[in-house]
């Protein structure tokens, strides 16, 4: 089992920046790969980023490519989420995921945190 807790969320001005943290627990982190997915108030989770389980690879929605950099530690079971330019739509409640395939689709992650918000506002 891997337990998932995020942090490092909260209140920003439009072009500010916030660092996402996921900190695991349990089964051993490096074996799996990570994602970081967002829900807003009525829409769908979408996907955000992920990265290889070595972080040989990295993968990024179109909405957030350029601004947005995931990165791990595996040493300390820490995947990370540097957000940079932040717009208002990219206001959502922010959720890290672990699973065994590398992929942009959440049905392939099988392990979630509870989220955290991100509120982008002036």
């Amino acid at each position: 089992q891997v337990q998932l807790g995020e942090s490092g969320g909260g209140l920003v001005q439009p072009g500010g920046s916030l660092r996402l943290s996921c900190a695991a627990s349990g089964q051993t982190f490096s074996l799996y790969a990570m994602g970081w997915f967002r829900q807003a108030p009525g829409k769908d989770r979408e996907f955000v980023a992920a990265i290889t389980r070595s972080s040989g690879a990295t993968d990024y929605a179109d909405s957030v490519k350029g601004r947005f950099t995931i990165s791990r530690d595996n040493a300390k079971n820490t995947v990370y989420l540097q957000m940079n330019s932040l717009k208002p739509e990219d206001t959502a409640v922010y959720t890290c995921a672990a699973g065994v395939i590398y992929s942009r689709r959440p049905s392939s992650y099988v392990y979630w945190g509870q989220g955290t918000q991100v509120t982008v506002s002036s």
